[in-house]
């Protein structure tokens, strides 16, 4: 998975949207996985390779991975797919940039809080840039002015001053995750939350919880279509084992940046 299905607050929010536009809430959940991994990798691997992605909770992950190998197949994608069917390719391009010059807030203050001075004046340089001269995040200027997108949330953060990554674990809907990543998702939807608790740019518009909820829904949306990976999609007998373990390393990886 190159990357991790994803993140937020408002994606619980309208993950649970979702469910409601689907109307099969009630079925996804008993669905087995139609290609469930039959073997242990630790039959046919060393004991080191199982170790660099310690999996306590395996029996629950296990479980909580065909959960949203289902959610996936027949919520979410369909969801997607009808977004995708009824949004021209310019309008999903507008929704995807504006959703990431959101984005760069969360890059902001994690680059700030890891002390990457140079990230986070990048970062601060195209979010004005984009916010002004992209019209609001609509469109995005500063990439081709040469400031390239980073990425950084608190996960990544923790793990910069030296917090251990701890076991393996798979959130409902948000899957592949990390004790490490789960609390910095935790963390910077918290911060999240408070940015707009204290802007509260929806607080005197009629509806406005009902905006808010669309608008977190149309981001959760945004967020899977830009996803490429689909569940036991890779022929692999082992996919969950081979997730485990590319999760692990990709955000590793991403620390050392």
């Amino acid at each position: 998975m190159a990357a991790t299905i994803c993140r937020g607050f408002p994606v619980i929010l309208a993950s649970c949207l979702a469910l409601i536009l689907a109307g099969c809430a009630t079925t996804a959940a008993n669905l087995l996985p139609e290609e469930p991994a039959m073997h242990s990798v630790s039959e046919f691997s060393d004991d080191d390779y199982v170790a660099r992605a310690p999996d306590p909770w395996e029996g629950f992950n296990q479980s909580m991975y065909g959960f949203n190998y289902n959610f996936d197949k027949y919520v979410f994608l369909p969801v997607v797919s009808g977004y995708e069917f009824i949004t021209p390719t310019f309008v999903q391009e507008g929704v995807t940039n504006f959703f990431s010059n959101v984005g760069e807030v969360r890059t902001l203050y994690n680059s700030l809080f890891q002390l990457k001075a140079e990230k986070a004046l990048i970062t601060l340089g195209r979010f004005v840039t984009n916010s002004t001269i992209g019209i609001g995040g609509l469109f995005d200027p500063a990439t081709s002015f040469g400031l390239r997108q980073r990425q950084e949330d608190f996960g990544q953060t923790l793990g910069v001053w030296g917090v251990d990554t701890g076991p393996y674990l798979v959130l409902p809907i948000l899957g592949p995750n990390t004790v490490r990543s789960a609390g910095g998702f935790a963390v910077d939807a918290g911060i999240r939350y408070a940015i707009m608790s204290a802007i509260g740019p929806f607080d005197n518009v009629d509806g406005g919880n009902g905006i808010q909820v669309g608008i977190s829904a149309l981001e959760a949306i945004d967020m899977r279509h830009k996803e490429k990976f689909r569940y036991y999609d890779s022929g692999n007998p082992f996919e969950y084992y081979l997730v485990r373990f590319l999760s692990r390393e990709t955000r590793e990886l991403a620390i050392m940046k």
